[in-house]
């Protein structure tokens, strides 16, 4: 369609696609249900935004972040496309006037996160959109098996019933094949096309450097490697310590990480792509949907989580196509912290229940109370007051809101919050009986929609212009309606909140899902020791290992990597010799099995016996190449 090269050209200005683009694109364009596995850099953004150009109505796109959002709406903006994000950060009137655009305006692409689906001001007004497309970014996050699973993804699959016969774009930068048939059944996609780009990234050389000294190693890189580029490390506090050493060695470098205020990080990330900073030093917050194609250099500082938060992250290096470096500093250590952080992230369940009951004790919640209440909570106080290891209560908390009870947020400036307590036919008697608050009660309802049924953020500055009084006289009223119980007043404030989104239960009925546990450690163990398979190995081009991980057939040695290097681009081997005992045993405990019996992963290994790690990647092995196979309770069989 040459309409479709017009529009590239008019608003992004380039002459042809990339690979697979124009395929994806005609794909939607032909109502299609379409799946995209496009690797880090392969334009995954330009797969929606064009085809939403080209089709009448509305866009809908489904993203996570809301730094992502931002970014995305500022470039479309900025090409004079219209296009609108709302999110937990605008007010009530904003997401109001915002919605009213898509309906009765030209917008073009409206940006959602999955968690505003169930909304009904939401609910009410998609129904009367004209929308020709629903695109899922990052929808990996919506499978089990992947490595950033949220349950807020389930809800998309609200839109099917809402927008029949609307076609569905879901796209994502890391899937394994367990993960793409994941995103077909949730979405309910009806016989997608799969587009699946390569993840062969001929321009970038994947190095690691063994060590204790990771900071000498981290120096030689970037004095060694001229232009910009981006440090990740695991926690916070080593961002800070990491950017301040690098200052001292003469380095521009800064850090950034979720723990700053939103102007803040804005202000680094701004200076970072202006050349003013040449290093940022980052947790992995940073660096989704940044366009910022000359990065150099990607340094992890720690092993990461898994095969798929390293590729993503080591892939924003390059991107221009030039040659650049993604290095990974590892020493024995590194292991070590990765098994202790699994059972860090997933402590005992009489813990887990233990955490949930200090918690209603600490809010004086009785049981049978508390649903939908909120509440400042301070972590580390609470951790302190109940003897508790912080990381402990906080995967504790994580825990439990898997499973629904609770939700801990970590947004530092929470507006206003209001709720009527009260029916319409209530509120409209006490504006009968106090007629000195109803002129006040008429501006909140003309102002704000969905009172009654959920939680709304308010600006008090902005009710104070449209009713006439002071922003003090504001607060003072809403303070009285919630002393009279009228309605629930959440003042602002810059602390954590704790959501109860349940009434609390005898702890005894506490329930945590074997999804949201037993299989989700047991996928992250398996993840963990691919990652450390990566590292350690000294035999297999690096290149090679990424791409088969990916499920990507008979890749080919990348021939840059340091393994190819040092082994002057000889033939890979695919098999390690430190495994065939392992993997015979492996098989041996499977073939004595009963005819079609199963084992979990827990017995298996303690038969096993040996390194862990070396036992769980060579499971991994064995799933990839379809000689075991893992059962939906995570139990492991032959095929």
């Amino acid at each position: 369609m040459p309409q479709i090269q017009q529009i590239l050209e008019k608003y992004w200005g380039y002459p042809s696609f990339r690979p697979l683009q124009r395929e994806i694109i005609d794909s939607v364009l032909a109502g299609r249900d379409t799946v995209a596995l496009l690797p880090t850099g392969g334009g995954k953004s330009l797969t929606y935004q064009v085809p939403a150009l080209a089709l009448p109505g509305v866009t809908i796109v489904i993203t996570p972040l809301i730094a992502l959002m931002k970014d995305q709406v500022d470039a479309l903006r900025r090409r004079h496309i219209n296009a609108v994000a709302i999110h937990s950060a605008l007010s009530s009137r904003e997401i109001d006037i915002a919605l009213d655009n898509c309906v009765y305006g030209d917008v073009k692409l409206l940006y959602i996160a999955p968690e505003r689906i169930h909304t009904r001001i939401f609910h009410e007004r998609v129904r009367k959109m004209e929308v020709s497309l629903v695109a899922v970014d990052e929808a990996h996050c919506i499978s089990e098996w992947g490595y950033d699973f949220r349950p807020d993804y389930l809800r998309i699959v609200r839109l099917r019933e809402w927008l029949p016969g609307v076609p569905f774009l879901a796209v994502t930068a890391t899937a394994t094949s367990l993960v793409l048939d994941d995103i077909t059944r949730h979405l309910r996609l009806d016989d997608p096309q799969l587009f699946r780009g390569s993840f062969a990234r001929p321009n970038l050389r994947f190095v690691v450097r063994h060590g204790e000294n990771k900071m000498e190693q981290m120096l030689r890189v970037i004095r060694g490697v001229a232009g910009s580029g981006i440090v990740y490390a695991r926690t916070r506090k080593a961002t800070e310590e990491i950017a301040v050493q690098l200052q001292a060695e003469g380095i521009a470098a800064d850090f950034y990480h979720a723990g700053l205020g939103f102007r803040m990080r804005a202000s680094k990330q701004e200076a970072w792509l202006r050349g003013e900073i040449r290093v940022i030093v980052a947790t992995n917050a940073f660096g989704m949907g940044i366009d910022k194609a000359d990065v150099r250099f990607v340094i992890h500082d720690q092993i990461p989580v898994s095969m798929e938060a390293y590729y993503q992250e080591a892939g924003r290096a390059g991107r221009d196509g030039q040659p650049a470096y993604a290095v990974l500093l590892y020493n024995e250590m590194d292991a070590r912290a990765a098994r202790r952080r699994i059972e860090t992230s997933y402590p005992p369940l009489e813990t887990v229940r233990k955490v949930y009951e200090a918690i209603f004790n600490h809010l004086q919640v009785t049981v049978g109370g508390g649903k939908d209440a909120v509440f400042d909570f301070d972590l580390m106080e609470f951790s302190t007051r109940f003897k508790l290891f912080p990381l402990t209560v906080f995967n504790s908390i994580k825990l439990l809101e898997l499973n629904g009870y609770m939700t801990l947020t970590d947004v530092l400036d929470n507006p206003t919050r209001i709720m009527f307590r009260t029916s319409r036919e209530e509120l409209y008697k006490l504006q009968v009986d106090r007629t000195d608050l109803d002129s006040f009660l008429r501006v909140l309802l003309r102002l704000y929609t969905g009172l009654f049924t959920e939680f709304v953020a308010v600006d008090e500055a902005y009710i104070a212009r449209m009713s006439g009084y002071s922003e003090a006289r504001v607060k003072e009223l809403l303070y009285q309606l919630s002393v009279m119980r009228v309605i629930r007043y959440i003042p602002r404030r810059s602390s954590p909140l704790l959501i109860l989104q349940e009434e609390r239960l005898p702890v005894e009925d506490v329930a945590i899902a074997p999804a949201t546990y037993h299989r989700r450690r047991e996928m992250e163990e398996l993840r963990a020791a691919a990652m450390v398979e990566y590292a350690e190995n000294g035999s297999q081009c690096r290149s090679v290992m990424l791409r088969e991980y990916f499920d990507e057939p008979h890749p080919e040695p990348c021939g840059v990597c340091d393994v190819c290097l040092s082994r002057r681009r000889e033939e890979m081997v695919n098999e390690n010799d430190a495994y065939t005992g392992i993997r015979n045993e492996l098989l041996r405990i499977l073939n004595d099995l009963p005819a079609g019996g199963s084992i979990t992963l827990r017995a298996l290994m303690t038969q096993v016996g040996g390194r862990p790690m070396a036992v769980l990647a060579t499971l991994r092995r064995l799933l990839a190449e379809g000689q075991i196979h893992q059962l939906n309770d995570g139990s492991l069989t032959l095929p």
